[in-house]
């Protein structure tokens, strides 16, 4: 596996190298780059490495500038000490995007995605290439399940980090019940009933939850899937639904959407 490690900070690229040949001996590191404009060039005359490593700050910039500015057809694992570039962080080929510092467990998790994601990739490529023949449909069906697999693969976020008083702390998105949007402002609201302010959109909050734990109820909410403790019959095959902490306000699910959340909850 070649790799192409971005890292402004030596000690920290040192201890990426020694965590990365424990998590994968086999890996080659054909490069430690520490710029945007170092990698743009790397990259237009080398081939695309299996893998690159990247912090999100460099020496001359963010490297998701990259990505903006060039196609990279490589899958990326971004290490940082931040947790606010990932909404761009999906916007690249990322599968993984790990704070720093970066505990080996974690990165050999994000190989075995690694692994997968690029497996699936060359059997979407293989089923493209053979769209043409007599069993065009069964291979369009197996590739569009691919597809949905590779999307699967893309990391969810796991933490936000929020503002109390002067401080930022953590939260663990286990620890979000659910998030409101009113008047174009997003409020996280937690098992405890702390409340914080967050700098998305529910659309934004939509790409990055796991879709498995996190359900969008109307335009105004969405809910842990532990947050819900009962759903009542409403008027017109509406529901109500009943979140803890409880909301100021009745929390309605259309009767277009009412089936969806039912199958969310049964699993």
């Amino acid at each position: 596996m070649t790799v192409l490690l971005l890292e402004d900070e030596y000690p920290a690229a040192e201890r990426l190298q020694r965590l990365l040949l424990q998590a994968a001996p086999d890996a080659q590191v054909l490069a430690v780059l520490d710029t945007v404009a170092g990698a743009l060039a790397w990259l237009a005359v080398h081939p695309a490495p299996d893998l690159i490593l990247s912090d999100i700050q460099l020496a001359d910039g963010l490297s998701l500038e990259i990505w903006e500015q060039a196609v990279v057809p490589s899958p990326v694992i971004f290490t940082t000490a931040f947790d606010a570039y990932a909404i761009r962080a999906f916007q690249a080929h990322s599968v993984a995007y790990l704070l720093k510092p970066v505990k080996l467990a974690e990165l050999q998790a994000a190989l075995a995605k690694r692994r997968q994601w690029s497996e699936l990739r060359v059997r979407s490529e293989e089923l493209r290439v053979d769209s043409d023949s007599p069993m065009l449909n069964s291979s369009l069906l197996t590739l569009n399940s691919i597809e949905r697999m590779l999307d699967a693969l893309r990391p969810y976020k796991t933490r936000f980090l929020v503002r109390q008083g002067e401080q930022l702390l953590p939260l663990p998105v286990a620890d979000a019940a659910w998030f409101l949007s009113r008047n174009e402002t997003v409020t996280l609201v937690a098992t405890d009933g702390r409340r914080f302010v967050l700098d998305y959109t529910l659309e934004q909050l939509e790409g990055l939850l796991d879709p498995a734990r996190f359900f969008r109820l109307n335009r105004q909410i969405i809910a842990q899937l532990l947050a819900v403790r009962r759903l009542h019959p409403h008027f017109g095959g509406k529901l109500l639904v009943e979140l803890h902490p409880a909301p100021t306000e009745e929390i309605l699910v259309s009767r277009e959407k009412a089936p969806a959340l039912k199958a969310w909850l049964e699993g």
